[in-house]
């Protein structure tokens, strides 16, 4: 790897690292603030559909197809093509969703019905979600053009300014929460408008940029050009298969929205919480070995690809598993540590605590599916993964009308752990029918490591955490030492009995 790929992966990394370290800052901030309950449950939903549209227009599948239709452009034709290219794109794309972005601005209750129908139960709910879509809408149109021009930042060879943005948006609602919204005869509507000003600082950071590569776009129509065509055609496949795990999240918070004030927020919170660790791991991991299984693929090295493969997945269990057993016995004890303060109460702990241990059943699978489905889309298989996507999606729908009656939203939160489950299930048989994946003799061995060790530390730090109401009456201090003490045992138990059983670090090195 060349220095300048060091330096610019270092880049991205500490920045990525820094946004959610200041994201979950964020959550714990909106949590003292403005607790769990209907205010903050309607401002999820509100916020949650122009995100899920993000994702759609803005990342993953856009970037795919646009980034090296731009280096190709800048490449083997003029600089005048490369910026034309640029300037049609950004018309068009700023153009369409644009009008998305009025629609929803019309329709705006009918989009409460649809995604919360709950709400209409609740008439103040149902109104003031409609009153934070009218507010947060506008952010879709900011965070997709924030998008395209990391895209063309980053096929510049210019990381550093795409990757900060995100810090921005967490600084702008973390300021928002701490000093304008106490003193706001409407905390949350000014929350919502935090968003927008996070939006708008997010866009003119990357304009110096822009203009210092000589691609600042002027906007123009071009849904003919021949770059803008090409571009749509190979985001269509991609855009169903995000469309897929996006549609899974919005029929989640339809189920949600039936139940009783705080259930939205209690899964929100813990949502974010998984998110950490399957964000630094998971996607770590998948991110790293990506390239390497392209490249494997490319040379036709089958036995290198299953051997990266295996690594991974081994790497990925030996770290997610002891992360999901701590988060399941302990959810609890880390919620009351972490977001017991302000206006979220002992109550809204231990019933996010129990969304919280639902969906810690699936996080092993779902740091899996992130490696497994990259496993895929480095053969340039994208249906695979998205036709197991779709009947995941369908087992989630079954088992939310399934589990929400016993067990509420804790319910939802399992249903999605099982789906996932399913969906790592069948994506490792996949690859391993295929020939693809040829599981090494160490897996037998593995998995008993993996049982033992986990057994051990799980009996331990159950032990050592106790009931739960002591921890919802400790100062702060008593509360942060003691679960310090208890992470410090159950890392140290692990990795002992990982030892005695004969695990060693080099048997974590990568074979590549």
């Amino acid at each position: 790897m060349s220095q300048k790929m060091v330096k610019s992966t270092s880049t991205v990394a500490i920045f990525t690292l820094l946004s959610r370290i200041l994201g979950f800052s964020r959550d714990i901030i909106l949590a003292s603030v403005f607790g769990a309950g209907g205010m903050f449950d309607a401002f999820v939903i509100a916020f949650k559909l122009p995100n899920f549209l993000r994702r759609l227009f803005g990342e993953g599948a856009f970037a795919q197809a646009f980034v090296p239709i731009l280096a190709e452009h800048r490449a083997n034709q003029s600089p005048e093509a490369a910026q034309a290219f640029v300037d049609h794109i950004a018309g068009t794309l700023a153009g369409i969703v644009l009008l998305v972005v009025v629609l929803a601005e019309i329709i705006a209750p009918l989009l409460v019905m649809i995604f919360a129908p709950g709400f209409l139960q609740h008439p103040d709910r149902f109104q003031l979600a409609t009153q934070l879509i009218h507010i947060l809408f506008p952010y879709l149109w900011l965070i997709v053009l924030t998008a395209f021009a990391g895209a063309v930042l980053n096929t510049c060879g210019i990381f550093a300014a795409p990757a900060f943005t995100p810090i921005l948006l967490n600084v702008a609602m973390i300021a928002t929460a701490l000093w304008f919204a106490p003193h706001s005869e409407n905390p949350i509507h000014t929350l919502a408008w935090g968003v927008i000003a996070g939006g708008i600082l997010q866009l003119l950071i990357q304009i110096p940029f822009l203009q210092k590569v000589n691609l600042m776009p002027r906007f123009k129509w071009g849904i003919r050009h021949d770059g803008v065509v090409r571009v749509m055609k190979r985001m269509l496949p991609a855009l169903f298969g995000v469309s897929v795990a996006q549609i899974s999240l919005l029929v989640d918070s339809m189920f949600a929205s039936f139940l009783p004030k705080g259930s939205i927020s209690w899964l929100y919170y813990s949502d974010r919480l998984i998110y950490f660790p399957l964000g630094i791991i998971g996607v770590a991991i998948a991110t790293v070995v990506m390239p390497y299984l392209s490249r494997q693929y490319s040379e036709k090295s089958e036995s290198d690809f299953s051997a990266t493969l295996d690594w991974a997945l081994r790497t990925v269990l030996f770290i997610g598993l002891p992360a999901a057993v701590g988060l399941f016995i302990l959810s609890a004890p880390i919620l009351s540590t972490l977001i017991h303060y302000g206006k979220f109460t002992s109550y809204d702990v231990i019933m996010t605590s129990k969304s919280l241990s639902a969906f810690a059943v699936g996080l092993p699978a779902f740091m899996l599916i992130k490696i497994l489905a990259s496993a895929f889309y480095s053969r340039q298989n994208i249906k695979t993964p998205v036709k197991v996507g779709v009947y995941a999606m369908i087992t989630n729908i079954i088992l939310n009308a399934a589990l929400i009656f016993p067990l509420k939203h804790a319910g939802l939160a399992l249903a999605t752990s099982l789906s996932s489950v399913l969906n790592a299930g069948l994506l490792w048989i996949l690859l391993s029918k295929n020939g693809i994946f040829h599981a090494g003799s160490q897996w037998r061995k593995a998995t008993v490591q993996l049982i033992l060790a986990n057994g051990v530390m799980g009996v331990l730090i159950a032990w050592m955490a106790g009931d739960v109401a002591p921890w919802l009456s400790w100062s702060v201090m008593i509360r942060a030492l003691h679960l310090a003490g208890i992470l410090s045992a159950g890392i140290v138990s692990y990795i002992a009995m990982l030892w005695i059983m004969g695990l060693r670090l080099r048997h974590f090195r990568s074979p590549t």
